[in-house]
């Protein structure tokens, strides 16, 4: 079981009673998926002109607003496969526009190293999910590694507010990469001695 996992079933009661509610006001789940955006967009903003902590704080929030889009769906009885492909993409969308602020800022700062360290980050924890993606799209889902999103969402919020990026940075630059190697031997695991299916 992921973190995410267990985050779930853990407070699921807690998620359940907020997007019951938040369903009660007629709000509906992609409005709160888009308002997570909204809220790391923000946090990036912050980021980028230097604010890290605060732009850490807007992040740390952000991430059960993450949480609410699905459990409003699952409860309206909206749960879809669509539903949970955009909530996907706009999670990627989060991360990578994080990570564009980080990058502008150490630019900004003539900081090379950063910057570098922030490519490899944002590039490894699209692997993690896009071999994920690419695995399930030939029938092996592979949930392995030791730095999922949740993990890397731990890893990064706190780092920010406490005003040591890079350290967050060097961590997830080379966890999320293991990560991505794992889910690849993962589902070449679960695909030998398969029949070869086309591209």
């Amino acid at each position: 079981m992921t973190l995410t996992d267990f985050m779930r079933q853990r407070f699921k009661g807690v998620t359940d009673s907020v997007g019951g509610f938040l369903n009660s006001m007629g709000l509906m789940p992609n409005t709160i998926t888009l308002l997570g955006l909204l809220g790391n967009t923000i946090g990036a903003y912050l980021i980028a002109r230097g604010e890290m902590t605060w732009g850490g704080i807007l992040i740390l929030l952000m991430g059960p607003v993450d949480a609410l889009d699905g459990t409003m769906a699952r409860l309206r009885g909206m749960a879809s496969e669509f539903g949970a492909f955009v909530d996907s993409v706009t999670d990627r969308y989060s991360e990578l526009v994080i990570y564009g602020g980080m990058l502008y800022y150490f630019a900004h700062q003539g900081n090379v190293l950063a910057g570098i360290l922030t490519f490899v980050a944002a590039s490894g924890s699209v692997l993690v999910s896009y071999v994920r993606a690419r695995g399930q799209s030939l029938g092996a889902d592979t949930k392995v590694g030791i730095l999922t999103r949740m993990e890397r969402y731990l890893v990064l919020a706190p780092a920010l507010v406490f005003q040591q990026p890079v350290w967050g940075l060097w961590i997830i630059a080379i966890l999320a990469n293991v990560t991505a190697i794992q889910r690849i031997i993962d589902v070449r695991r679960q695909l030998t001695g398969r029949p070869s299916r086309n591209h």
